[in-house]
This record gives C-alpha cells, sequence and structure tokens, in this order.
C-alpha cells in the first residue's frame, strides 16, 4: 500500500508523467498504470479521504472483493457491439473492459472478459454477400487447379 500511496502522490499532487514515477520509484510502468488506473475507478485522486488512511481500508476500496453473485444474474456484456467497436481505431479490449467496468459494477474479469469474447466470435460464420444484377459481373477464381491443357494465345 505504500507503494499505491506514493504512485498517487508523485502522480496526482506533484503532476509527475506514469513513466517518471516508475522510474523515481524503481517500478515497472505497467504496475504504475494498474495503479494510477485502479485509483481512477475507485474515484481516488490525492489526497486521499481521511477514512482511507488505514491500509485495509485503501486496499479494499482499490481491490473489492469479488461478488458473491453467481455469474448468471451478473450483467453480461453486448458482445456484438464489442466485436463492432473493435473495428474502430486504437479500440482494444483493455478500453472495452474498462468501459464495461465502469457501467457495471459487478463486473466480471478482464481475462474473463477476453475468453468470452474469444468463444462468441469463434461462433461467428464469417460471410460475404454479394448482391449483383446477373450478367452485370465476371468473377474469376483464381484458386484451386490450373488448366493445363489450355495454349496461351500469342
Amino acid at each position: 500500500m505504500r507503494h499505491i500511496r506514493e504512485v498517487l502522490r508523485l502522480h496526482y499532487s506533484v503532476g509527475m508523467s506514469q513513466r517518471a514515477v516508475a522510474r523515481s520509484l524503481g517500478l515497472a510502468q505497467g504496475t504504475v498504470s494498474k495503479y494510477v488506473n485502479r485509483a481512477r475507478r475507485a474515484g481516488l485522486t490525492w489526497p486521499l479521504p481521511p477514512e482511507l488512511d488505514d491500509d485495509v481500508r485503501l486496499e479494499n476500496r482499490l481491490y473489492p472483493p469479488p461478488s458473491d453473485r453467481p455469474s448468471e444474474e451478473r450483467p453480461q456484456p453486448d458482445w456484438a457491439l464489442v466485436h463492432r467497436e473493435l473495428r474502430r481505431r486504437n479500440v482494444t479490449l483493455m478500453l472495452l473492459w474498462e468501459e464495461y467496468c465502469d457501467a457495471n459494477s459487478d463486473s466480471f474479469s478482464y481475462a474473463w472478459f477476453c475468453e468470452r469474447y474469444r468463444e462468441w466470435a469463434g461462433r461467428l460464420k464469417p460471410t460475404l454477400r454479394q448482391v449483383h444484377v446477373a450478367g452485370e459481373k465476371l468473377f474469376v477464381d483464381y484458386s484451386g487447379h490450373t488448366n493445363e491443357g489450355i495454349e496461351e494465345c500469342p
């Protein structure tokens, strides 16, 4: 908890970048990013509220215990929307998972989110429907076996 407090202090109070905070504390940049993101999702900035002076309370706020509700009753993401959003530039599963967590207080872990999305996407049947007027276009399939008996014109 000491590292988390120091990360939040340096990032929010001093205004250091996450990379600079990581360098000054000897932590990985991913660790600093994880701490800052958890604090942001918990609605915390610096200075911390007085009720979070206790390490146990701060830990419970940043790392809430898992839900007691069965997974069937917890909110499920709209996988079709997730699939459409992933087509946009700079949209990642991590970003979509964070939005899902922000929208649902009783959300699943990132690993669960990625695994369920891959299962859902694996059931999709990629098809390409081409609507065209008969005789208007010519489609040639160059894959497969070639006709060896046909001579080329000079």
